[in-house]
């Protein structure tokens, strides 16, 4: 019995997990890896509803079942989070006269477009920065460091053209 009420929660963990993956993964815009993995995850789904089903006798495989969702759920959240997949914009906002941090970003890697703007206070240097989603903690260190009165917003994109990663990212992108 208690052997039934871990494989319905493990069974439910996966599946949940490989549900919540797939939908990212339309989401940002990857359908062949999404395809792929609803594969998996509808035989996890039959094979486990299958042994709930077979055993609805039990109130506990039931809430062994309702178990394993939650997990499930929580846990598709944390892998996401660690593949952290696709890009951010970051808009920065600083001082006009830190002129150099646009070239100092750069250098780093990440695109940059810089303007002038006026603020409250009067004028302001704004840019927007394209990075990888896996690397905005590190940029946003990095602005910091630079310039620790930094006004920042990070956001996900959904839409690209043009720009120097366009390439790039429709090679990942089918």
């Amino acid at each position: 019995m208690s052997s039934i009420l871990f494989v319905i929660i493990v069974f439910n963990i996966i599946y949940v997990s490989l549900f919540t993956l797939r939908v990212i993964l339309v989401i940002k815009g990857y359908k062949v890896l999404a395809s792929l993995l609803s594969m998996a995850e509808v035989f996890i789904y039959l094979m486990g509803l299958k042994i709930v089903l077979d055993n609805l006798d039990e109130p506990l495989n039931i809430a062994a079942y309702c178990i394993g969702w939650g997990i499930g759920v929580f846990l598709g959240g944390k892998i996401e989070s660690r593949l952290a997949l696709g890009y951010i914009v970051m808009e920065v906002v600083v001082e006009s006269a830190e002129v150099h941090l646009p070239g100092n970003i750069r250098e780093k890697g990440y695109g940059v477009t810089s303007w002038l703007a006026d603020g409250k206070n009067g004028k302001r240097l704004v840019m927007k920065v394209l990075a990888k989603r896996s690397d905005e903690l590190k940029l946003k260190d990095l602005i910091l460091s630079i310039s620790p009165g930094a006004f920042l917003i990070s956001y996900e994109p959904t839409h690209f053209n043009g720009g120097f990663l366009i390439k790039r990212l429709n090679s990942f992108r089918t």
